[in-house]
């Protein structure tokens, strides 16, 4: 039995890596096509379309090397530097409007401490509000409360929804959907898999299930901090 786990965490290490290298090696390649193209025809470049192009690959590939070493360390950092932390105020410091959000709806309860780092706790709550922007036609609910001896996050959108065969793999690394949910819509594909790993960290689940009326409704639980 250990034989076939080793087995089994070498074959998704060894898929992981080779994912990863192919996400950071598509940004790459465009701006080494552009900045080629550039040095042979200078004259009918246009550098403030090049300098723009050439930004958006470094930012992205900032971003999942980014995404890559929060993976990395989340689980070592968890025990050594949580403190009790607000899940309520948490969330609503996150809830900030952008331009072209959907409407967004909030409601907490106060007071829902948990033990976490803030930072950790911060990505989380990004990486569910992030995905529900994306795929919301309209509206994001977003609720804050108690459940039996944890603390519930619930992010809620009235997107196209995900299929029920699909529920796990959505917080795999990188993975890719044949649904209207899939990743053209932006982001690194590391999102799902970051807040469930911090999740997984404090001794927490995350999951997605169907919403009431279609859509998708992520449910992120924590223990409850105990006072002494």
């Amino acid at each position: 039995m250990r034989g076939d786990t080793s087995t089994d965490d070498l074959a998704r290490q060894r898929r992981f890596t080779a994912d990863a290298a192919h996400e950071l090696s598509t940004p790459l390649a465009g701006l080494r096509v552009e900045l080629e193209e550039a040095r042979l025809h200078p004259e009918e470049t246009d550098l403030h379309r090049l300098i723009d192009s050439a930004i958006r690959d470094v930012n992205r590939l900032e971003a999942i090397v980014t995404d890559l070493l929060l993976l990395a360390r989340v689980t070592g950092c968890a025990a050594m530097q949580c403190r009790p932390i607000d899940l309520a105020d948490t969330v609503r410091s996150h809830v900030i409007p952008r331009p072209g959000d959907p409407d967004i709806r909030l409601r907490t309860v106060p007071e829902v401490m948990v033990n976490a780092v803030p930072a950790h706790l911060g990505r989380a709550v990004t990486c569910l509000l992030d995905n529900a922007r994306r795929h919301a036609r309209r509206l994001v609910q977003v609720q804050v409360s108690r459940y039996d001896c944890t603390a519930e996050l619930t992010v809620t959108d009235d997107g196209p929804g995900i299929p029920v065969q699909e529920r796990e793999r959505i917080f795999e690394r990188f993975a890719r959907l044949d649904t209207a949910r899939d990743r053209h819509q932006g982001g690194t594909g590391l999102g799902l898999t970051i807040a469930r790993d911090i999740a997984h960290a404090y001794s927490g689940t995350l999951h997605v299930e169907e919403a009431s009326g279609g859509g998708a409704r992520f449910v992120f639980r924590l223990p409850l901090h105990r006072v002494a």
